[in-house]
């Protein structure tokens, strides 16, 4: 019984398990969509407590990871999906919403996964925090470039600064001492569940598309996967010829290739409508993939 319990609770499962639910019943999610932003918020600052202040001190040892970080997740991430992305997409809605997702800050997911990956855990939060901060700044500059101006700058930036400034600013007062003994119960499960609200959402209100146009299922798909398994595997190997450790090497793949694709889907569709949000639907898919993949190859090496 206990067995089956992990594996319910598992979240990789909760993902899956939002993703069929949204395929079949996907007609419910659009009685969900007016609380995105509400859903996403609090997933935000429970995630984000696992980035602890102390940490950053002293600062001298947090700039590089800081700027790799956010080189790595947006610059070199988002060359490969806008220029795939420009080529492939038949709509520019479809485009917009690959510019959300390049706009998105790192998934949280990059955290844990670097320890079960064996990676260097400090690295990563130093890197995550840092691209971020960034993502306040990059994803309202990037947004309005390539809306033609049909988003103001300034409206998304505040958007972003409801969704990561407050968020985390609101978790440095869960990670007080006393109240921290609580949250940490509940933390992995409010975010698990919450981003798999969030999914279910994205694929709930495009599952027409999942059903009847393959086609452009398939573009999506290349586009992401060009962006996660084909880049994040070209530059494990690059930088496995270095000097570099594996443990860091480890850490900027997961910095290089996750993003927030609960944080995509809820951008998109508010910005954009629904059918900006099918590519971070099918990013949450991808993402899920690319990390079971990477966990299957640890063990495989191990064996």
């Amino acid at each position: 019984m206990n067995f089956i319990f992990r594996i319910i609770l598992n979240r990789n499962f909760i993902l899956v398990i939002a993703v069929i639910i949204g395929l079949i019943f996907g007609d419910y999610a659009a009685y969900l969509q007016q609380l995105t932003i509400l859903i996403l918020g609090l997933t935000m600052v429970f995630s984000t407590t696992g980035i602890r202040t102390r940490s950053f001190f002293p600062l001298k040892k947090v700039v590089q990871p800081i700027i790799l970080g956010t080189v790595l997740n947006y610059l070199v991430f988002g060359a490969v999906i806008l220029v795939t992305a420009w080529f492939l997409m038949p709509t520019k809605e479809l485009f917009l919403g690959f510019v959300v997702i390049v706009a998105a800050p790192p998934g949280v997911a990059v955290i844990p996964f670097t320890g079960i990956l064996k990676g260097d855990l400090e690295y990563s939060i130093f890197g995550v925090f840092g691209a971020f901060l960034a993502s306040i700044v990059i994803a309202p500059a990037l947004v309005g470039i390539f809306s033609d101006g049909v988003i103001s700058s300034y409206s998304l930036f505040i958007l972003m600064v409801k969704l990561v400034l407050i968020p985390l600013l609101i978790s440095r007062i869960l990670l007080h001492k006393s109240i921290f003994k609580y949250v940490s119960i509940v933390r992995g499960k409010v975010v698990d569940w919450g981003f798999a609200l969030l999914i279910f959402i994205a694929v709930g209100m495009n599952r027409d598309v999942f059903f009847s146009n393959p086609e452009l299922l398939i573009l999506i798909s290349t586009v992401l996967i060009s962006a996660t398994f084909i880049i994040g595997s070209i530059y494990e190997y690059l930088l496995s010829k270095t000097t570099v450790l594996k443990e860091r090497i480890t850490s900027q793949v997961l910095l290089l290739t996750i993003k927030s694709s609960g944080f995509s889907v809820v951008t998109a569709l508010t910005l954009f409508g629904k059918e900006a949000a099918i590519p971070s639907a099918v990013l949450a898919v991808i993402v899920l993939l690319y990390l079971l993949f990477l966990s299957i190859k640890m063990e495989l090496i191990k064996k």
